[in-house]
């Protein structure tokens, strides 16, 4: 206990002295939001992947996927990688990074916009980007809380309130730039805890020839291509989580803010490959889960005999991973949700403080006011976040479902069509925002599972806005 301590006394000490160089360094808007714009590659491709991963990954997702799907979860971790990662990368990057130069925007809003005219869209996607990536980061919180709950003897609103007030300190003091700088440190410990993660899963389990014959044991469907939750729920997975990178704001904006297209090509595949490793261990553990686990080796982990998914993975990691280096992977976890957090709250500030604020209430604010204001925004969107993980309203997997199936309903049509083509008009990009919005979310009210109601929106935002354009 007293070693955990220390390392992440030492990791806190060191995140806040970065926030604080970052401080001194981020002197305007542009400084304090896209560093700049003169991020690098190898800065760029570790905080792309690790704002993509994060607590819901390890806690949330890989324990319910693990224990649904079994093996047939790493599909999702293939996708991710090759869809969600390279995919962004190659077939966007560019096109995003000359985009936002041309247009001169620093924002998803403002380049809906500028690209369509239309200040309507810029409002309704302000207002989407802070209302939907609250929960988000609502859910991270959550993971987060339970893995201190579990490694410290926390109760859930001590260990809550702890990480809520870090993560304000943190951001408040120096923004995106400070968030790279310690984005390469955090993806260095993200990468080592995935080897350990890996390796001792493989070892607890006797290898992998025990492994398989553990799972077939319990369930044969659990080594199989698919896996007991069925096709379509493991499709809406893969979809949900693998396309919504296409139009989620806080991993486009890392194009915003790259230096140039040669650091794109060169972050592209180191982006990749620490994406597959990443949720190649997330995916593979959380299957294995079901050989350690059960009410008797895990009371903490069950009520009345069903599982408790967001409590599964801490108590997987308890139980698997030798005590001396437990404290790598309660790193792992804590680096991957500290860079997700990071990029949540400066996207999320910058839609009310840039694209609200400057953009209807007061177009001649200074820049050095809208930087203390980014400021401001950044600690009240964390407090938003924290009341709302305390509250729980649902699992991790669902809440995260909810707000990535919105996020991406909206934005998917209209962004990505509105890099790829001229043809599509403002009628059609503000159709399928809200045409994939309110199909998402009444499905959602419907009853339907949310990752399943986020694929179905995304389709329809996606279809709609160059058949909408043909109209008008």
């Amino acid at each position: 206990m007293l070693m955990k301590m220390i390392v992440i006394g030492a990791y806190a000490a060191l995140t806040l002295l970065i926030g604080y160089l970052g401080l001194k360094k981020a002197r305007t808007f542009n400084d304090y939001f896209l560093g700049g714009r003169t991020v690098g590659p190898w800065m760029s491709a570790f905080t792309y992947a690790a704002a993509y991963f994060s607590a819901v990954l390890f806690i949330g997702f890989a324990g319910k996927v693990g224990w649904g799907f079994g093996l047939s979860g790493l599909w999702i971790a293939l996708a991710n990688s090759l869809v969600g990662v390279l995919g962004v990368w190659a077939l966007l990057g560019n096109r995003i990074r000359r985009m936002s130069v041309e247009l001169q925007v620093t924002t998803m809003p403002e380049f809906l916009e500028k690209r369509y005219d239309s200040r309507f869209l810029k409002l309704v996607a302000s207002l989407a980007v802070f209302v939907f990536l609250v929960p988000y980061s609502a859910a991270v919180f959550i993971g987060l809380s339970y893995l201190f709950k579990a490694n410290f003897g926390l109760t859930y609103g001590v260990a809550l309130l702890f990480m809520g007030l870090f993560t304000a300190f943190y951001l408040v003091l120096g923004g995106y730039k400070s968030m790279t700088m310690i984005d390469v440190v955090f993806g260095l410990i993200m990468c080592l805890g995935s080897a350990i993660l890996i390796g001792s899963t493989l070892q607890k389990s006797g290898g992998m020839g025990k492994l398989l014959a553990g799972l077939a044991t319990i369930d044969p469907r659990l080594t199989g291509a698919v896996g007991p939750g069925g096709a379509w729920p493991l499709f809406a997975l893969v979809f949900l989580t693998s396309v919504a990178p296409f139009g989620m704001p806080q991993l486009v904006q890392k194009f915003y803010a790259i230096k140039d297209e040669r650091a794109i090509r060169r972050g592209m595949i180191a982006s990749t490959a620490f994406a597959a490793l990443i949720a190649g261990a997330a995916y593979f553990s959380g299957a294995a889960a079901r050989l350690f686990l059960t009410p008797e080796s895990a009371p903490e982990a069950f009520a009345g005999g069903k599982p408790v998914f967001d409590v599964m993975m801490p108590e997987f990691l308890a139980n698997v991973i030798p005590p001396s280096l437990s404290i790598v992977m309660m790193l792992l976890i804590l680096a991957a949700s500290m860079s997700t957090l990071a990029a949540l709250v400066l996207i999320s500030s910058s839609s009310v403080v840039k694209d609200l604020y400057a953009g209807f209430v007061n177009p001649a604010v200074t820049d050095r006011t809208l930087t203390r204001m980014m400021r401001v925004m950044s600690a009240v969107f964390v407090l938003l976040s924290v009341v709302l993980a305390y509250l729980r309203p649902a699992t991790i997997v669902a809440i995260l479902s909810v707000s990535w199936g919105a996020i991406g309903s909206f934005f998917l049509g209209p962004f990505v069509w509105g890099l790829i083509s001229r043809k599509v008009t403002k009628f059609g990009a503000i159709g399928s925002a809200i045409l994939g919005l309110g199909t998402c979310l009444g499905l959602s009210l419907s009853g339907m599972a949310p990752a399943e109601a986020g694929t179905i929106g995304m389709l329809v935002s996606f279809a709609s806005n160059p058949l909408l354009s043909l109209v008008r």
